[in-house]
């Protein structure tokens, strides 16, 4: 049975401890046990249990230095926008500004119950076959065109974001953020930067964007493992080009042609027999959105920039002592097999067949 892989909570990392008096008192819960999920790597997850009551707690990292990336109350805005628009949302509680409390702004949500893909090899009794897989694979990307989808009028986020320059303003902003970050000399980023500047794709249209959609901020119905019930990780949403959007998804995306040491990335199962392959994954979102989806691989190449730079600005901190997670040791190996690809990418003008 599924239900045996519902993700778990563990004990909270050392470093990342939460004030559990100033908590209780803040709260007024009475006595409060708090376990950290474990595989973020960005805005801090934890898991909090009041007798019965359980809640998620989100927060900024320790050291963190980017506002912009970790903003409690950007995140909780939409979801409090598309709770009653978006049935993938889990439902917020409240939002905290006051940092004396834990020593950072914060906010609560319900927590849902699934299972969720964080590892590149899942366990084998999960039943992840071929057929699965592949039902699996099309409603993640029939998910991303349901997201675009949805009425920013009418979910009151209209006035959020601003659309138009979208594209321009990612690219310069994480170009800016790269360097604001940089510690090590890798020069394929930068020629993937240089490259993103000078082939500016015109912005295909706004739409509501997750900015982060991927197999292990997705949460599976345990009887269903093809059935999406929550979306999670909302920091980076936006309304902004979609295929922006579709760009990360691919970014986080491995196929089984892909180079060795792409392979060797930790982003989720999408190595597993089934999967759509990138290429595919295109087709299929221009079929479902009727989005033209233009010059894929610009939106490719920008999303494995991207997320060289997160990885970048997190080894940062571990770097200067600001996290201890040895996880983030590696991540400059990262920042590294991101360039290259990119490059390889670029050189052969597409997003497929890059060994």
């Amino acid at each position: 049975m599924a239900s045996r892989f519902l993700d778990k909570a563990r004990q909270v990392r050392e470093g990342e401890e939460l004030d559990v008096a100033a908590l209780e008192k803040y709260l007024k819960t009475g006595p409060l046990e708090i376990e950290q999920f474990p595989k973020g790597h960005s805005n801090l997850t934890y898991l909090l249990r009041a007798g019965d009551k359980k809640m998620v707690l989100r927060r900024p990292p320790f050291g963190a230095k980017i506002k912009t990336a970790h903003d409690m109350s950007r995140e909780y805005r939409i979801l409090s926008a598309l709770h009653g628009v978006y049935p993938k949302v889990p439902e917020p509680f409240l939002h905290c500004e006051d940092e004396s409390v834990i020593g950072a702004p914060f906010y609560l949500m319900e927590r849902v119950e699934g299972v969720i893909l964080r590892g590149t090899n899942p366990p084998g009794e999960l039943g992840l076959d071929a057929p699965t897989m592949r039902r699996l694979s099309e409603s993640l990307i029939d998910g991303l065109a349901e997201l675009h989808a949805v009425d920013v009028g009418k979910a009151g986020l209209s006035d959020y974001g601003r659309p138009e320059g979208y594209v321009e303003r990612q690219v310069t902003g994480w170009t800016g953020r790269y360097f604001k970050a940089k510690t090590d000399e890798v020069p394929e980023v930068e020629e993937a930067a240089a490259w993103l500047e000078k082939n500016l794709q015109p912005e295909s249209g706004a739409a509501l964007i997750h900015g982060d959609y991927k197999y292990d901020n997705l949460v599976l119905d345990p009887s269903d493992l093809t059935r999406i019930i929550a979306v999670l990780d909302w920091e980076m949403a936006t309304v902004g080009d979609p295929l922006m959007d579709l760009g990360v998804t691919l970014g986080y995306w491995i196929d089984p042609q892909d180079p060795d040491e792409h392979r060797m990335l930790p982003f989720g199962p999408t190595l597993l027999d089934g999967n759509l392959t990138r290429m595919e994954l295109v087709e299929r979102y221009a079929e479902k959105s009727g989005r033209e989806v233009g010059k894929i691989v610009f939106h490719y190449v920008y999303a494995l920039f991207k997320i060289a730079v997160i990885a970048q600005q997190i080894y940062k901190r571990f770097k200067e002592g600001h996290t201890k997670d040895q996880r983030f040791a590696m991540m400059i190996m990262g920042v590294n097999i991101l360039g290259k690809t990119a490059v390889r990418a670029i050189e052969k003008d597409r997003i497929y067949d890059l060994g």
